[in-house]
């Protein structure tokens, strides 16, 4: 008799354990998403407005050739001086335009329109050209501001709006000078760079593709193809366990995935991805968020950043694959983590951190 009591107590517990891991496969703690709506984006918007003119504090990442070089940022770069640096201050112009062509009730709209036919003039963008013609140059933004030009002229290109018409033909040779760049540089690549900043050789590629497929560029296109291919294709086991690292606004292993998904078949991705990062097919895969202690310090608050580019990265990957739909939860989690502090914060977040909200909050969206 105390054998059959002791089985039905073993029975009970094990269906108690079995219901909690019922529980937890659910995952009651559900991250509602966040929503990029006129409210949204009337707070977004004002951090590019307040930084884009905004010429000091000024990072130039600047290589001095000779005296003539010693100028002021916005002699050296006459359309994207402001942000503090380069790169930012190019996509706070695409929040602008971004946030333009999905609200046109935003306030100050046509302030605005007319602030970027300001700035992205003939006459600046033929001076960001001749910067980049000179010789110590030649390499500068590579391929973090490459990327972003290129997101900027894809946004501008699909505006439908007479504003847009005449900011894609104005920046059209600084456009066309970062694709030729692609060119030049891809083919010497024999290594890519897996950091989390701004060489990050995945996410370099990522807004090129957009870019090229947008644009039906097909020879970017194929060589952005054959790149990845060469970089990434026999990588497995990605150790996402390592990230991110103290000063990540990337994730390696989830911008690696972002560039395969786009560049590969359905099929052929979901083999690679397999083996890439197989915890993430399990439902109670977890991934905590980016931890920012102290959001006055430049280099810390990029894991807010990481947050951001986690969540467009794993946004990515679940579309049109229903066995990782857990991981759009995961991406939730990651942007209501920051979003609350984009606004509000310090110039030392709040000059970038914007665009990353902006592109995030987009790539939760059903295609």
């Amino acid at each position: 008799m105390k054998k059959i009591y002791f089985l039905l107590l073993i029975i009970v517990v094990s269906a108690c354990v079995g219901t909690e891991k019922k529980k937890e496969g659910v995952k009651s703690d559900v991250a509602i998403a966040a929503v990029l709506n006129l409210k949204q984006a009337e707070k977004l918007v004002s951090l590019p407005i307040s930084c884009i003119n905004v010429e000091y504090p000024n990072k130039l990442n600047q290589t001095i050739g000779s005296p003539e070089d010693l100028q002021t940022p916005k002699e050296l770069h006459p359309t994207f001086y402001g942000c503090f640096d380069w790169h930012s201050s190019v996509h706070g112009h695409w929040s602008l335009v971004s946030l333009l062509k999905q609200f046109p009730d935003l306030k100050n709209y046509e302030e605005i329109k007319q602030q970027l036919l300001t700035n992205i003039s003939k006459e600046n963008i033929d001076k960001e050209v001749a910067y980049f013609q000179k010789k110590h140059n030649i390499n500068y933004e590579r391929t973090y501001g490459w990327a972003w030009l290129l997101k900027l002229a894809e946004e501008i290109h699909t505006w439908d709006d007479e504003t847009a018409r005449k900011l894609e033909k104005n920046l059209q040779p600084l456009t066309d000078l970062i694709v030729q760049k692609y060119f030049d540089f891809l083919p010497k690549l024999k290594y890519p760079i897996r950091v989390g900043e701004h060489t990050n050789t995945a996410f370099g590629l990522t807004f090129a593709w957009d870019y090229a497929t947008t644009l039906e560029n097909f020879k970017l296109r194929d060589l952005i193809k054959k790149r990845a291919r060469a970089f990434y294709l026999k990588d497995a086991h990605c150790p996402l366990s390592w990230e991110p690292s103290g000063y990540d606004f990337l994730s390696p292993c989830l911008q690696e995935a972002a560039i395969m998904k786009r560049i590969m078949s359905a099929a052929e991705f979901r083999l690679w991805f397999g083996d890439f990062l197989p915890q993430l097919k399990d439902v109670n895969f977890t991934f905590p968020v980016g931890e920012v202690l102290d959001r006055t310090d430049g280099k810390l608050v990029h894991l807010d950043g990481v947050n951001f580019s986690r969540a467009w990265a794993l946004n990515k990957i679940v579309k049109h694959m229903p066995e990782y739909k857990h991981l759009k939860n995961i991406a939730n989690q990651h942007i209501n983590y920051s979003l609350p502090n984009v606004v509000g914060d310090s110039y030392e977040g709040g000059h970038w951190l914007g665009s990353f909200a902006i592109y995030a909050l987009n790539s939760g969206k059903n295609d």
